[in-house]
This record gives C-alpha cells, sequence and structure tokens, in this order.
C-alpha cells in the first residue's frame, strides 16, 4: 500500500487496517514457522505498511492536537 493512499484514509479506516495488518503478520508467521510460507517478501511488506500506517496515524494526531 502507497503512503499516499494511507494518508487519505481516516483515523477508524487506518485503526482498521492495522488490525487487518497485525492479523495478517500472526498469520504469515505462523506459514513461516510451518514452512508453508510461499512469499516471504510478503512479511516484509507487510511490517513496513504497519509501519507507514502508524506513522501517518501520529501525524493526524499530532495535527488534531496542535488545533
Amino acid at each position: 500500500m502507497k503512503l499516499e493512499d494511507i494518508r487519505k484514509f481516516t483515523l477508524d479506516q487506518l485503526e482498521d487496517e492495522l488490525v487487518k495488518l497485525k492479523r495478517e503478520q500472526f498469520n504469515l508467521r505462523f506459514q513461516k514457522a510451518s514452512s508453508q510460507l510461499n512469499n516471504t517478501a510478503r512479511v516484509r511488506d507487510v511490517r513496513r505498511t504497519i509501519a507507514r500506517i502508524k506513522t501517518v496515524e501520529r501525524e493526524k494526531r499530532v495535527a488534531e492536537a496542535q488545533s
């Protein structure tokens, strides 16, 4: 997911997306442990997207507090 797309989300949408990605990350860890993971790059993508979402969420909360 691109940063431009993430910035368009509301805080509620960001939280929902974060929960969904955390669940996917959990499932990917289990697949990796049981040697069923086909696309190993997806682990990295999910981790980075989680970081992007957290960053944008924090930016929005700070901007909200300042106004």
